[in-house]
C-alpha cells in the first residue's frame, strides 16, 4: 500500500482524483492499493441514503458561510469536511467485496489504535459507525464498495472549527463532536497524525506501506537534501534581489558537470531560419524561454515548442528560467500567427504550451483551442500536442481545451511528492493527478502525457513511486529528464543523474504498463514529440 499526503484539495477535484485511483485499481492498470491523505476546504456531503433534513439550514445560504453541498456516492448521511480535519480515502481491494461491515470496523480500530498513541480513550458504537469518546464523536465513517475495490472512507477532527457542524446533524445524530486537540489539550499536526496513523493502519489491515511512505507528508522541508532548507527559507527562487556567487559555474555544493550533460551548440542555416521565423510572427517559443538545451538540434531539424499567451508567467516555480510578472493583455492575434508559423515548418506534429495565466478567468484555455482550431483549418492532418498549466483545478477550462480535440494533452508533474512544495510553488500534486485523470476520461483515444525533472534532492524511489501514481490515474506517456540550473538565482543542481538510472526509469515504467516512458539527461516535455508518440502508438 501506498499513503499520499496530498495537503489541502477542493473536494470536487478529490472526489474525481479518488475515482481515478479507483478506476485504476478496478481495472488493473495498477496493482497498488492507496490511502489518500487530504484536508479540503469547508464541505458538506451528504451520503446516497442521505435525509437532506440534517442539513439544518437553506442550501442557497452556504455560500455566505464560505462552504460548498455535495451529494455523494458513499454510504452514511451528511458529514462536514474543512480546515483543520484529516480526511482519508483508501482506495483498497477488499479479498471478499461482501465484507463491507469488517472492512468499516477495521477503519475504526485503525483510528482508535491512532488515538491511543495520543493517550485518548475512544471506541466504536453498537449499531454506528465511527470513533466516539468521551466528549463525542471524534471521527466519521462513510465508505463505497465498487467492483470489489473502496471509496470515500474516513473524516478525523484534528482542530476544526465546530461551528460548521451547528448547520447539521451530523451523521443524522444529534449527538456532540469533538476535536483531537480538546482531547489532549493541544494542537496535533496533520504530520504528527499521520506519522501514527499509517503504522496503526498498516497493523490493523496487515499491509504493509512501501518505503517511500514519508514522501506522503514531508513537504520538502531538507531532512533528506540539505539545499532544500535553503530553498525553504527562500535562498534560491526565480527573482532574489542578488544572485549568489558562482565558482567554475557552479554554486557551493553542486557537482561538476558530467560529459554526458554537454551540448554543442551549432547554429547552423536551420538554426538561424528557425529564429528569423520566430521573431518574424512576434512568438515565443519555450525552447528561448525556459533555456532548453536542446534548442541547437530541434531548430536546426526545423521543429520548435510555441509559448502562446506572452512570455511572462504568473508563478515562479524555483526551477523555470520563464520571466515572473504580471502578464500583458492576451493577444487575440497570436493563434493566427502560430498556425502560420506551423504551415511554414511544415509540421505534421505541433507543440504547443504557455506561461500560467493565473490572472485569466480560463487561465487561457481559450487561447490554447483557437491555435488547435487555426492549425487544425491550415493543417488537417498535423497533429496538434498541448501542454497545458493546471488552470487552478478549472475542470470547464480543461474542457474547453480537450473540446478542440488535440492529439496529446501533456500536464506535467515535474518532481515527486515530497518536492512540490518547494519546486512548485503555486501548483499542487493532488491537482495535477486529477487533471491528467479528467483528460483521460474526456478523451479516452486520446493521449494524456505528463513529465519528470530529476536532479532537484529526490530519490530514484521516489521516482519510480510518482511513476506509479502516473499510470495508476492514466497517464499514457512520460517523459523524465535532468534538471539543468538556468542561473545562479534558481534552485541548486543536487546531482547528475546516471543515464543508467534513466534505464531503469524506463525499464520500470513498461512494467507498469505506460505506452511510452522517454528517459535520458536531455530530455524535455516536448523533445522529440512526434516519435515519443509514435513509440507509444504502437
Amino acid at each position: 500500500m501506498r499513503s499520499r499526503w496530498l495537503g489541502r484539495l477542493p473536494y470536487r477535484e478529490a472526489w474525481d482524483l479518488q475515482r481515478a485511483f479507483h478506476e485504476g485499481r478496478a481495472e488493473g492498470r495498477s496493482d497498488d492499493d492507496y490511502l489518500l491523505l487530504l484536508e479540503h476546504p469547508p464541505t458538506y456531503t451528504i451520503g446516497r441514503n442521505g435525509d437532506g433534513a440534517n442539513l439544518l439550514v437553506d442550501p442557497e445560504s452556504l455560500f455566505e458561510i464560505g462552504a460548498e453541498l455535495f451529494y455523494v456516492d458513499r454510504g452514511g448521511d451528511i458529514t462536514f469536511h474543512g480546515p483543520g480535519q484529516l480526511v482519508g480515502y483508501p482506495i483498497m481491494a477488499l479479498p471478499d467485496s461482501r465484507q463491507v461491515v469488517p472492512y468499516i470496523r477495521r477503519l475504526e480500530q485503525a483510528i482508535i489504535d491512532t488515538l491511543s498513541e495520543l493517550g485518548i480513550e475512544a471506541w466504536p458504537e453498537d449499531g454506528l459507525t465511527g470513533v466516539w469518546t468521551s466528549q463525542g464523536k471524534v471521527a466519521a465513517i462513510g465508505v463505497r464498495v465498487s467492483r470489489g475495490v473502496t471509496m470515500h472512507g474516513f473524516a478525523v477532527n484534528l482542530d476544526p472549527d465546530l461551528k460548521f457542524f451547528d448547520h447539521i446533524n451530523p451523521c443524522g445524530l444529534e449527538r456532540p463532536v469533538t476535536t483531537v486537540a480538546s482531547l489532549v489539550g493541544r494542537r496535533v499536526s496533520h504530520e504528527e497524525f499521520i506519522d501514527l496513523l499509517v503504522p496503526c493502519f498498516a497493523e490493523v489491515f496487515g499491509a504493509p506501506f512501501v518505503d517511500d511512505r514519508r514522501a506522503a507528508f514531508v513537504r520538502g522541508t531538507g531532512r533528506d537534501f540539505d539545499v532544500d532548507r535553503r530553498v525553504a527559507a527562500g535562498a534560491f527562487s526565480a527573482h532574489p534581489m542578488a544572485a549568489p556567487v558562482l565558482v567554475r559555474g557552479r554554486l557551493a555544493g553542486e557537482p561538476e558537470r558530467p560529459d554526458w550533460m554537454r551540448v554543442k551548440a551549432v547554429m547552423n542555416d536551420g538554426y538561424r531560419d528557425m529564429k528569423n521565423l520566430m521573431r518574424s510572427q512576434e512568438l515565443n517559443t519555450v525552447c528561448e524561454e525556459a533555456g532548453c538545451p536542446n534548442i541547437f538540434e530541434c531548430w536546426a531539424s526545423g521543429t520548435a515548442t510555441l509559448m502562446l499567451l506572452g512570455d511572462t508567467c504568473t508563478r515562479a516555480c524555483s526551477f523555470c528560467d520563464v520571466k515572473t510578472g504580471k502578464p500583458g493583455e492576451v493577444d487575440i492575434f497570436e493563434p493566427l500567427r502560430a498556425a502560420d508559423a506551423v504551415v511554414a515548418m511544415n509540421l505534421s506534429h505541433a507543440v504547443l504550451t504557455s506561461v500560467n495565466r493565473d490572472d485569466l478567468p480560463d487561465g487561457g484555455a481559450g487561447i490554447f483551442a483557437q491555435t488547435i482550431q487555426e492549425i487544425r483549418r491550415r493543417l488537417p492532418d498535423c497533429d496538434v500536442e498541448v501542454l497545458i498549466p493546471d488552470f487552478k483545478g478549472d475542470r470547464d477550462a480543461l474542457e474547453t481545451v480537450m473540446a478542440a480535440e488535440p492529439a496529446v494533452l501533456n500536464h506535467n508533474t515535474e518532481t515527486v511528492l515530497r518536492l512540490q512544495r518547494d519546486i512548485r510553488t503555486a501548483a499542487n500534486y493532488g491537482r495535477s493527478l486529477t487533471l491528467l485523470a479528467r483528460a483521460k476520461w474526456i478523451n479516452p483515444d486520446g493521449f494524456v502525457k505528463s513529465g519528470l525533472i530529476v536532479g532537484m534532492g529526490e530519490t530514484e524511489e521516489e521516482v519510480m513511486s510518482t511513476l506509479a501514481d502516473l499510470r495508476a490515474v492514466g497517464v499514457d506517456i512520460v517523459t523524465i529528464g535532468q534538471y539543468l540550473r538556468p542561473s545562479a538565482r534558481h534552485r541548486p543542481i543536487h546531482r547528475y543523474v546516471h543515464p543508467e538510472e534513466f534505464d531503469r526509469y524506463s525499464e520500470w515504467g513498461v512494467e507498469l504498463g505506460f505506452g511510452n516512458v522517454y528517459s535520458g539527461p536531455l530530455v524535455r516535455s516536448s523533445y522529440h514529440a512526434r516519435e515519443t508518440v509514435g513509440v507509444a502508438s504502437r
